[in-house]
């Protein structure tokens, strides 16, 4: 037990909550101390009855059963995976940057899952940050089952197919790889790549919650593969350390 406190210890601050409330939740509806009914995201109920614990509910909620546990597990290990992965890597020593990065995504995931009647939210989440974390690390060559290898980018297609295998459907994966899709724009590719305006921002009060640590700027994490080669070329070439990726399943 031992073991296991001091790897959940070990796991970046903000990935370890979200994967506590991932397990305790569904915990919770298996075991009955909670109605499950109670913490799927019904329009009706959060807009005209004021249930607001929906949004957040549904976000944490999976119900696991003999046809979607194994689906439940599999992203429960994305999730521990690229969040700790982003969390320590592109936003290593910024906290409020990465909870920011969070916050914008679920809101758009929520706004679309009240317009889709989309009632479960955790997949359409972890898949959206799995997708910003494949863009950041997207010419590293990952390995998938089965000794697949391929470039990173195309990772979060190949869970889409992956998931659509063992789990029926890939309306939550495609809406997660868009919901990322739009914050990897707005937040990189648009200002950095594109020399467009900076739409997104992190809230002040979000540093004086979560502050940078170790000396970290305010900011977001690491450019795109794009603005990397540029710096690199107008400074002769010179290599810097813009965070390292990593292989499906290495620990």
């Amino acid at each position: 037990m031992s073991d296991l406190g001091d790897w959940f210890r070990g796991i970046p601050l903000i990935t370890r909550y979200w994967f506590a409330a991932s397990i305790a939740v569904p915990l919770i509806g298996k075991l009955g101390l909670v109605s499950p009914v109670h913490f799927f995201l019904w329009p009706d109920a959060f807009i005209n009855r004021f249930q607001i614990w929906r949004p957040i509910t549904a976000t944490f909620f999976f119900p696991v059963g003999p046809g979607t546990g194994f689906l439940y597990l599999v992203n429960l290990y994305f999730l521990y995976q690229y969040s700790s992965r982003l969390e320590t890597g592109a936003f290593d020593g910024r906290p409020a940057d990465y909870m920011f990065m969070l916050l914008f995504n679920w809101i758009c995931i929520v706004i679309t899952g009240l317009a889709m009647d989309m009632q479960l939210l955790m997949i359409p989440l972890i898949m959206s940050v799995l997708y910003v974390w494949a863009q950041l690390n997207r010419d590293m060559i990952v390995s998938f089952w089965f000794g697949t290898r391929f470039k990173a980018c195309y990772l979060p297609w190949v869970i889409l197919g992956f998931n659509y295998i063992i789990g029926g459907s890939v309306i939550n994966e495609l809406i997660g790889n868009l919901v990322g899709h739009l914050y990897f724009f707005l937040m990189f590719k648009y200002p950095m790549d594109l020399g467009g305006r900076n739409f997104l921002s992190t809230p002040q009060f979000l540093y004086r919650w979560l502050p940078n640590r170790r000396g970290g700027v305010s900011g977001f994490g690491v450019p795109p593969a794009s603005m990397r080669r540029a710096a690199e070329d107008q400074q002769g070439g010179g290599r810097h350390n813009w965070g390292q990726g990593f292989r499906l399943g290495d620990q």
